[in-house]
């Protein structure tokens, strides 16, 4: 090895790379197809599930699921859009994205899989990932004050609450106070040793 390569010091990416696949327990983590479309639009049609979102309007179709996969199977951007399958149904959607420079956390899930742990699973198997790639990034996520169950997953993977914030909801057509959380690597993995 040459001097000038042992001397120059380590660096960390700057981007996770490639969506990639992950397994866990019960569920197959994937990139999204635009096959997802009708999936997509039929969770996110159902007002309970569109209310927890900022970003989902009501109501919400077919096409607002392909305009909205075509943007994030373009491969433009670095984020993580993971579609979430089990049994190979896609419920639900887990994403890190990249936004004004910050990573931020999204999810949702079809009521029908509700109360089942499967956002936990989800959203612990795609941390996990994440931060093996990107251990030097924080990442930011937010639920509305009125979702306990979000509230408490968040707090359960080692996020910490930074502030609150009055938002617009597009479902709702309102707004109304999201809790903002932080997550740091450490964070992270210093949760999962006191479990």
């Amino acid at each position: 090895m040459s001097a000038m390569l042992a001397e120059r010091p380590a660096t960390m990416p700057l981007m996770p790379g490639a969506c990639p696949v992950i397994e866990t327990a019960r569920l197959v983590l994937r990139p999204h197809r635009m096959q997802d479309a009708d999936a997509i639009a039929n969770s996110l049609s159902d007002f309970a599930v569109a209310r927890m979102l900022t970003r989902v309007p009501v109501p919400y179709d077919r096409e607002d699921g392909r305009d909205w996969l075509n943007m994030v199977t373009s491969g433009l951007k670095p984020d993580w859009h993971f579609a979430i399958t089990l049994d190979g149904v896609h419920i639900g959607v887990a994403s890190l994205e990249r936004r004004h420079g910050l990573w931020h956390i999204g999810y949702w899930l079809n009521r029908f899989y509700w109360s089942k742990g499967i956002m936990s699973e989800a959203v612990e198997a795609a941390l996990d990932r994440f931060f093996w790639r990107m251990p030097q990034a924080e990442i930011f996520g937010g639920a509305f004050a009125d979702n306990p169950a979000s509230l408490r997953l968040l707090e359960a993977r080692g996020f910490r609450t930074v502030g609150v914030e009055d938002v617009f909801s597009k479902a709702r057509n309102t707004m109304a106070p999201l809790v903002e959380f932080r997550l740091s690597q450490p964070d992270f993995a210093g949760r999962r040793r006191l479990a």
